[in-house]
């Protein structure tokens, strides 16, 4: 029997990121991951990207984290959205609201591979990996959990970071809403003759939305940008294998000439699209976070943003207290964090919506809209600060950088 005074379930971005938190205050944590750090090192294993905004840029220079992946990271300074094939176009700066910018890019590999060094160094921390949970038992005080090779683990308080398809959440018998959208999000990279300046493209069509996200210039100096194209849950396997120049015209199309010529570099990816919505974050001694509490619609790029806002909420609610498993504790974890996760999902979900109806009633009614905005400095402020995730209840990890 081992003993712990914290046991996170799920190893990925999220899993680690609470584990050196935790680890920097001072517990004693176990971090339990099926997969192996050499198996989420290959390069096909994960090619994403991910939009760090700036709370959750201040939660990771907090713990330290962000001045190793800094170096890695593209910042987005302009966003674009555009609407099917209107001209209407609503454009957000950065600079008109004095901001540094309204996130970064960077690869979930190489942000992985950062938070695994951070893991590795921290010696309250024990990374279990290539290792799957197969029960939790509960006692009194603890909780038991039993490992696939038999291992047992007694600990305070389990975390569940084991995504959508949570064995934690399913142990704690925990309801959720599920939809299905039909939609699978390809990814890729691009290399592209002009320059991107920090400008993020958010192209609304009707079979999902079409984003250009930009990234880092390569070793040669070459301009890149990331690529989650949204397409119809029947046409992904078509683009999955069509042929490299096919698939490369489709990206030419839809980018028009706003970043010059295009080539898709390296492989590509796809990611069926779904939400799941816990309806309950806690039981005794366990709690649920980031993707395993809210799977949602990438169309905002806010999915790991909230996982992270989960994250600051849980480490602050622990700092200096006796027993992290204390049933008022995790309670007032959920209370700080339920409006907040419920307010995105359900934003992303029928913003999903809104943009996929084709009837001109509905598209009048949008392009009304981004005209609006674009043109009431409040809104269009309002907007720009939602999109920096910086507005809502904020932990205080998540407002500011030490």
């Amino acid at each position: 029997m081992q003993n712990y005074d914290i046991a996170i379930i799920g190893g990925g971005l999220a899993g680690l990121t609470q584990a050196i938190l935790l680890g920097n205050q001072g517990w004693d944590v176990a971090c339990i991951d099926r997969d192996t750090p050499q198996t989420q090192s290959d390069d096909n294993y994960d090619i994403r990207t991910t939009a760090i905004s700036w709370g959750s840029r201040n939660l990771l220079k907090n713990a330290n984290i962000w001045q190793d992946i800094e170096g890695r990271a593209e910042c987005i300074s302009d966003i674009l959205i555009l609407d099917e094939d209107s001209p209407v176009e609503l454009e957000f700066n950065a600079a008109d609201i004095d901001a540094e910018g309204f996130g970064w890019i960077v690869d979930n590999r190489d942000l992985r591979d950062v938070l695994f060094k951070h893991v590795q160094k921290n010696k309250n921390i024990t990374h279990m990996t290539g290792q799957s949970v197969t029960s939790f038992e509960h006692n009194s005080d603890n909780v038991t959990v039993t490992l696939a090779d038999n291992t047992q683990i007694k600990t305070k308080l389990v975390i569940g970071a084991d995504g959508r398809n949570s064995l934690t959440r399913d142990h704690m018998n925990v309801k959720t809403w599920n939809r299905d959208y039909n939609q699978t999000a390809l990814v890729c990279l691009i290399n592209h003759d002009k320059p991107h300046n920090g400008l993020a493209l958010e192209h609304f069509r009707t079979q999902g939305p079409f984003a250009v996200l930009p990234f880092t210039n390569d070793d040669n100096g070459t301009h890149r940008s990331a690529i989650v194209w949204t397409v119809e849950g029947g046409d992904a396997q078509s683009w999955m294998d069509c042929s490299i120049e096919t698939f490369q015209t489709a990206i030419q199309t839809r980018c028009g000439d706003l970043f010059g010529s295009i080539n898709v570099v390296g492989s590509r990816a796809a990611w069926p699209l779904n939400v799941v919505k816990a309806h309950t974050y806690v039981t005794d001694r366990m709690v649920i976070i980031a993707e395993a509490a809210h799977g949602m619609h990438p169309i905002a790029g806010q999915g790991l943003n909230m996982s992270l806002r989960d994250i600051a909420a849980i480490t602050e609610i622990l700092k200096d207290v006796s027993d992290p498993g204390n049933q008022a504790l995790l309670q007032s974890y959920q209370n700080l964090r339920s409006r907040d996760n419920w307010s995105m999902v359900i934003a992303t979900d029928k913003l999903n919506d809104l943009f996929g109806y084709d009837f001109f009633a509905v598209r009048a009614l949008r392009r009304f809209g981004l005209h609006a905005v674009s043109r009431l400095p409040f809104a269009k402020k309002f907007f720009m600060k939602q999109a920096m995730g910086a507005t809502g209840n904020l932990p205080q990890l998540i407002k500011e950088a030490a």
